[in-house]
């Protein structure tokens, strides 16, 4: 019996200490406020299709600005750094329709994908903060 606790003890023990490989336990939302420049065809070098996110606001979980172009409010700007990573989750929307985002700050960069639901259309994403 001893056993058997000093080995639950021991596996609590690790399991609270886990962290992500390679993610910070020091995540600042902070980092998110700014402008980002979205190449939104990463894959293509020579290509020149980019779009913008301003994050004016963090209050908590929640942030607020524009994407992909002035005047695109987000909307539901969520946040969640739980992880030690920072991911943020929006929606925005224009004529053509509604767009579901999400990404993560990894090295100073933002990875994510757009999702236009009445478009059947998915961006994959890489944005670069302007200084």
């Amino acid at each position: 019996m001893k056993t058997i606790i000093s080995f639950a003890s021991l596996l609590l023990l690790s399991i609270s200490n886990l962290n992500f490989e390679g993610v910070s336990t020091e995540a600042d939302p902070q980092e998110l406020i700014g402008m980002w420049k979205l190449d939104m065809t990463p894959h293509i070098p020579d290509d020149n299709q980019f779009a913008i996110m301003e994050i004016g606001k963090i209050n908590d979980n929640t942030f607020k600005g524009i994407f992909y172009r002035e005047g695109v409010k987000i909307q539901n700007g969520q946040l969640n750094s739980s992880t030690g990573r920072i991911y943020g989750a929006l929606v925005s929307g224009d004529n053509s329709g509604s767009y579901n985002t999400s990404f993560y700050l990894e090295d100073g960069k933002l990875y994510g994908s757009t999702h236009a639901i009445e478009r059947n259309f998915l961006s994959v994403w890489v944005a670069t903060k302007e200084e």
